[in-house]
């Protein structure tokens, strides 16, 4: 991780014809429309927020990570059964592929695992005509998943965890995870890892908890690709359960909400483990402090990969809505707006809590990504 501390890494485009919902299930880059909107006063209450919205029409999308497609999902299910006359798309061809539709003007927002960095950072702006916006809008716990019968949870140091990885540990019943795990029979069975084929934020948040929590077993900094070839890998969310999920001895790593009936791994805290769940992720959000170039409207983030917290879940994920601050289109911009003041409201976090089991995001945050949101300029 850069300097040992790294982010976590949380539009005008031709019109299309007949985008859907159903275009979240797809892997090829989507145009956003600019169609006719109504305006929005974006006040800042549920109620308010949700009468502000009710005259909204017109045609947008956005693409990037899929680990909050669940979220997204239901994110559009409800805005456009209040907004009848409003389409929203979201392509989930994951966070890297996300930022590159995003910079190369094929949609009005990107959805990222992280934040933008390095190049990322002048390429948006320049696309924007103004600095882009990190916008934390999903808190999700990333689980260390495993395909072994008969084995449901099991314990995991950090330190184990990166020697699976590197495939300097290869069988199950290896003295390192039966140290912690006394009560469980593991079997002689050969370890498979399997990564992100994609460039992936959930990766990114992967490998910087590797690289901050055991730091001698994981030198390679944190990134969006896998910085070890060969191995089994997985293309997008979807991909990488699918590969676990086929192979006995599997382990790798996804958003929670696409865990299923794997098995899962609780890491360790500063005293014991802790398995995930929305109030053990946010609980580590809580703690998390602004990024470096950090404003009140650009809000990245950084996480305690070895929290003092026993109650703290180490490895979790912000997803970014990664936005313009300004557009130059007033009714596109005018329903991104709409949009995702309804995904920072109460009720679109709550709607994204029941369907893929995130955390919401605390009052006070709520509070700044809308005031975020507000200040977005359009036309």
């Amino acid at each position: 991780m850069r300097n040992g501390t790294r982010r976590l890494t949380a539009v005008t485009a031709a019109s299309f014809l007949a985008l859907s919902l159903a275009a979240c299930g797809s892997d090829d880059a989507v145009s956003g429309s600019t169609g006719t909107t109504g305006g929005s006063d974006n006040e800042t209450t549920d109620t308010e927020t949700t009468e502000a919205t009710a005259s909204l029409k017109g045609s947008i999308a956005g693409a990037g990570a899929s680990s909050q497609e669940s979220a997204m999902k239901a994110w559009i299910a409800e805005f456009q059964g209040k907004n009848t006359e409003a389409t929203v798309a979201y392509d989930p061809v994951g966070s890297g592929a996300g930022i590159e539709q995003f910079i190369g003007e094929k949609v009005l927002w990107a959805g990222s695992d992280a934040a933008l960095e390095g190049d990322e950072v002048a390429s948006a702006e320049k696309r924007c005509g103004a600095p882009a916006l990190n916008l934390p809008m999903y808190i999700s716990p990333v689980a260390v998943i495993f395909n072994l019968e008969g084995v449901e949870n099991l314990n995991m140091k950090a330190d184990t965890i990166a020697k699976v990885f590197a495939g300097e540990i290869t069988k199950w019943n290896d003295p390192a995870i039966a140290e912690d795990n006394p009560d469980v029979e593991l079997p002689d069975l050969a370890i498979t890892p399997v990564h992100r084929a994609d460039k992936s934020g959930t990766t990114e948040n992967f490998t910087d908890y590797l690289h901050e929590a055991a730091p001698d077993a994981w030198p390679h900094e944190a990134d969006k690709s896998w910085p070890i070839s060969g191995g089994e890998s997985g293309d997008k969310t979807a991909g990488l359960v699918d590969v676990v999920n086929r192979a006995q001895g599997a382990i790798g790593y996804a958003d929670a909400s696409q865990a299923g009936s794997l098995g899962t791994i609780a890491l360790e805290t500063a005293d014991g483990f802790v398995k995930f769940s929305a109030e053990t992720a946010a609980k580590a959000v809580d703690n998390a402090k602004p990024a470096e170039g950090a404003t009140d409207t650009n809000m990245p983030l950084v996480l305690e990969r070895k929290p003092d917290s026993a109650e703290a879940y180490p490895l979790v994920l912000v997803a970014y809505e990664i936005v313009c601050s300004s557009y130059p289109d007033a009714e596109s911009g005018e329903l991104v707006k709409g949009f995702l003041n309804f995904v920072a409201s109460e009720e679109g976090q709550n709607v994204a809590a029941n369907a893929a089991g995130s955390a919401p995001l605390s009052a006070e945050m709520a509070e700044k990504v809308k005031a975020a949101i507000d200040s977005i300029k359009v036309g």
